[in-house]
């Protein structure tokens, strides 16, 4: 139970950090010599964290649920929806070649590097006046490739969508708003298939939905602080992370 809560914990505060929180469980259970949880496990604690995201931005989820009462509300459910085909599509191409990905700290930790360099960039933009009701099918393919990246351990997902969308214009709150909205298609699909596939198999067990309580209320933690930084700081802080951290498991493996 313990590392359940351990998991859930790295999870929740890794997965809207722009420090990707799928490479921190390949690291952590490497630098603490245990036992990294699988794609499976990663999967249902990301259910955790879907709970954080849909409750933070529940007026964004409320207004989009019942797009019948604004024509701008369905429109944005359509690009959310462009958004997520190309995930959906990588996900499919590359499933097969993740466990290997999962092995390796050091491949983990140049892919960190790689997110830094990414989220270094983003103090370059400029001009960012945009909100997500001014979006366009441009932008959701930009936005949803940007997010089909992280499927790679050490690619930080949130510091992908949130770099393309800043790229794209959109002002840091909205670029956030842009990419934790996107995030919820891909992480329900995954994390429900999942957590029915274990369900079925008997390994569902109850230990494993504390992780997924802790999840969700570090999740929480991390949206909040993750806004207020970005707002304030950008995006540097959290890449001198990943240089600093991917560094570390390079030469540490």
């Amino acid at each position: 139970m313990l590392d359940a809560a351990l998991w859930g914990l790295v999870q929740g505060l890794t997965e809207f950090l722009p420090i990707s929180s799928s490479g921190h469980l390949v690291l952590v259970p490497a630098f603490l010599d245990k036992e990294a949880p699988d794609l499976a496990t990663t999967a249902v604690l990301h259910l955790g964290t879907l709970a954080a995201v849909l409750w933070y931005f529940r007026k964004d989820v409320g207004w989009l649920i019942r797009p019948d009462r604004d024509p701008r509300a369905w429109r944005i459910v359509k690009l959310l929806i462009i958004g997520t085909i190309p995930a959906v599509i990588a996900g499919l191409l590359v499933e097969s070649t993740l466990e290997d990905l999962f092995d390796s700290p050091s491949r983990v930790g140049i892919a960190l590097i790689f997110t830094g360099l990414v989220l270094l960039a983003s103090s370059s933009f400029s001009k960012l006046t945009r909100k997500l009701e001014d979006a366009g099918v441009p932008d959701a393919l930009i936005v949803g490739s940007a997010q089909a990246m992280a499927l790679v351990p050490g690619v930080s997902r949130s510091g992908m969508t949130i770099t393309a969308s800043l790229g794209r214009q959109f002002t840091a709150r909205e670029s956030a708003r842009f990419s934790f909205l996107l995030a919820i298609p891909v992480i329900l699909g995954g994390g429900t298939k999942q957590m029915l596939d274990l369900a079925g198999e008997g390994g569902l067990e109850a230990s494993l939905l504390v992780g997924v309580a802790v999840a969700a209320v570090s999740g929480y933690a991390a949206i909040a602080v993750l806004i207020k930084s970005l707002t304030r700081f950008g995006l540097r802080p959290f890449a001198l992370y990943c240089f600093v951290v991917g560094l570390i498991a390079i030469l540490w493996y």
